[in-house]
């Protein structure tokens, strides 16, 4: 009965949750300054308010975010490619704005240990979740447009998205990143690359994780809504770490 009464909810429960993380390194990150309820909003996920009664959360934000998001990603790849024809930019923009190009900024600015979540989503990984990630980075990017203008949420856009922009290619979205990894471990003459996944979440909406090691050396970790794609992610990202560098699978043998 203590705990009951003792338990915040409602705004209360709102401020408590939000006042409890130190939200500078984001806003450093964004390199922005945002009031505290207008960046208290763009961090409520829809379970936290459902939890404390019926809250306001960020999902009306993330409408504006998307909009300037790819208004945004799209002037600068007409800019950036002036060859290419629309079909080309239309699918750099696609693969730039997704969910998992989302996801990916998201977690370079560690946006997952600010967002207010539900006791559901928490326990079921909601921080490392694909598409919350997602969501609530167009939330930020609306609540940046409202707060201060256009242009300032656009460079926001072009900062955080600047290495996506510019190596953007239309030929990638579809290419099959676990054969051309298998192609360049055999180039460097390198054994099968092998690969182990696994997953969270609710049944309905589950994360697969996937972790590729080749010549028993991991290389790339990849996420994703099913195991095809996390596998594919991981594969991209191991050939990546192998065109930079043909020795990173190499086994030290020195010291055996």
């Amino acid at each position: 009965m203590t705990r009951r009464r003792n338990r915040l909810t409602g705004q209360e429960a709102l401020d408590a949750a939000f006042v409890a993380v130190d939200h500078t390194p984001l806003l450093h990150c964004l390199g922005v300054e945002l009031k505290d309820e207008n960046l208290r909003l763009a961090l409520t996920h829809r379970s936290f308010a459902n939890e404390n009664g019926t809250l306001p959360n960020n999902e009306r934000l993330e409408f504006l975010g998307d909009a300037v998001l790819g208004l945004s990603v799209a002037t600068k790849l007409y800019e950036y490619y002036p060859s290419r024809p629309e079909s080309d930019i239309s699918k750099m923009r696609a693969s730039i704005v997704s969910r998992y190009g989302l996801a990916d900024i998201a977690r370079e600015i560690n946006l997952g240990e600010h967002i207010l979540l539900g006791h559901g989503e928490v326990v079921t990984g909601g921080r490392d979740k694909d598409s919350i990630l997602a969501d609530t980075t167009e939330a930020l990017l609306g609540t940046i447009y409202r707060e201060h203008d256009f242009e300032t949420a656009r460079d926001v856009v072009l900062r955080l998205f600047a290495e996506k922009i510019e190596n953007a290619s239309a030929s990638s979205l579809h290419r099959d990143w676990k054969t051309t990894l298998q192609e360049r471990a055999a180039e460097l003459k390198y054994p099968m690359p092998v690969y182990s996944a696994t997953s969270v979440g609710l049944e309905h909406d589950p994360t697969f994780s996937a972790v590729v090691s080749v010549n028993g050396v991991e290389l790339g970790l990849g996420k994703g809504p099913n195991k095809k794609v996390a596998e594919q992610e991981s594969a991209h990202r191991a050939f990546l770490a192998l065109r930079e560098d043909p020795l990173a699978a190499r086994v030290d043998t020195s010291a055996s």
